[in-house]
Formats: C-alpha cells, structure tokens, sequence
C-alpha cells in the first residue's frame, strides 16, 4: 500500500506540470497519429510499418520525458495519446489513423487489437514505475524501440514462424528473424538507456545484452496484443535487479 502511495505522489502531474507538458503531448500525438495515417493512406504502407512508427514515436517521447522531465510528463503524454488512440478507434475506417493501426489479419477484432495494446501498454509503464522506478524508461526503450523493429522485420523477412498464444480466437504467429530483430535493437537501445544513467562500459555492454534477451524472450511467448506490458516489465526489471 506504500508503494502505491508512493508511486501515486510520484505520477500525479502538478499544474505546472499539466501547462507544461499538455501542449507538448498534443503536438506529439497529433503528429505521431497524422504521420501514422498519411504513411497508410497515401504511400501505402502495409499496417505493420505504420503501427510501429506511432509506437515508436510515442514510446521514444515517452523514455526521453521519463529521463529529462520525470513521471508525470509521461502521464500527460499517456493520456493525451489514449486519447487520439480511442478517437481513432470511434471514427472506425473513416480515419486514416485507425487504418494504419488496425492489422488486417486482426480481423474482425481489429479494434480489440488497437485497445488492448493501448491498455496493456499503459499497465506495463505503471508496473514498471511501481516496482522499478526511473529503470522504467529501459522499459519503454526495449518495448518501443525493440517491438517496433521486430513486427516489420518479421513482416518483410520472417521465414521461421512459429505460434503463439491467441487471444479473442485470432491466430497469431512470430518469426524468428523477428525475434532476433528484438534482441538486437533492445540490447543497443537498452545500453543507450544506461549509458544514460551513468553505467559503467561493462555494465552498459552486459546488462544491455541482458535486456534484449529478456525483451527477446518474453515477447516469444507473450500472447497476441500483451507484448507491450511483458516487454516493459522484463527489460526495466533486469535493469533494476542488475544495476540498482
């Protein structure tokens, strides 16, 4: 009960911070969310592609503010994207926005697979600043920066597949080229993250390592739309546990 507490002082944005950070977040969601749609409606971007831009546009803002502005500045950035997400979702395929989120081979839970990832990727950052605190935006790098390559690398490379747990009846495969792409990109960001916090080179090189391959592994047997929460608490968790 103290820790939530604790987290609840720590998260909750004072005006100052609302002022602050509110025009900031919109700017960012507004553009996020309208380069999200132009890539889908007018290059035509297959939707893996133009999910994993505005996912990795938001979890990148959202790791800087937790490193630069602290807490509550991702809270506002949380909110006012949930925002747009859940407009998005509304307006159905009359925005272009909700067409570059909705997977195709989703259907017909498309926007099942829009709101879970939104809720579980909000439950996954406030995990992860419950029990890990700053180690959080480790977190946030790993699920935006590692998830986000993993989908389209397995989208345009992906020869292995192998299943994973469906959810709402909707099958779900990964690919192994993938999974790798996972742990590449989690390991490199991951040690950005740290090198952040003031890690040793040697910490920086092994508990990065040790990021990637837990994002990695996690995401493998993480059930269709529940990455986004696995990953986060993985990744910011070996951090917490190996540096703290």
């Amino acid at each position: 009960m103290e820790a939530i507490e604790d987290f609840i002082r720590r998260a909750w944005p004072e005006w100052q911070d609302v002022l602050l950070f509110t025009p900031l977040a919109l700017v960012v969601s507004f553009a996020a969310s309208r380069f999200a749609g132009w890539l889908k409606a007018a290059k035509k971007w297959k939707t893996p592609y133009t999910r994993k831009v505005f996912h990795f546009i938001i979890f990148t803002t959202a790791s800087v503010l937790q490193i630069t502005a602290g807490l509550p500045a991702v809270i506002i950035l949380g909110v006012v994207t949930s925002l747009f997400v859940l407009a998005a979702v509304y307006q159905g395929e009359q925005s272009s926005f909700y067409m570059a989120l909705a997977r195709p081979n989703d259907a017909p839970q498309q926007k099942l697979f829009i709101l879970v990832p939104l809720i579980t990727t909000a439950l996954g950052g406030v995990l992860s600043n419950l029990f890990f605190g700053a180690f959080a935006s480790i977190g946030y790098l790993v699920g935006g920066w590692g998830d986000a390559v993993g989908e389209p690398v397995g989208t345009r490379w992906g020869k292995h597949r192998y299943k994973v747990l469906s959810l709402a009846g909707v099958p779900a495969t990964r690919s192994l080229e993938g999974s790798a792409a996972v742990f590449l990109v989690g390991w490199l960001v991951a040690s950005a993250g740290l090198a952040a916090f003031g890690a040793s080179p040697r910490e920086v090189l092994l508990i990065g390592l040790s990021c990637g391959a837990g994002g990695m592994m996690v995401e493998a047997v993480s059930s269709h739309g529940l990455d986004n929460l696995t990953i986060q608490v993985a990744a910011s968790g070996i951090a917490y546990y190996l540096l703290a």
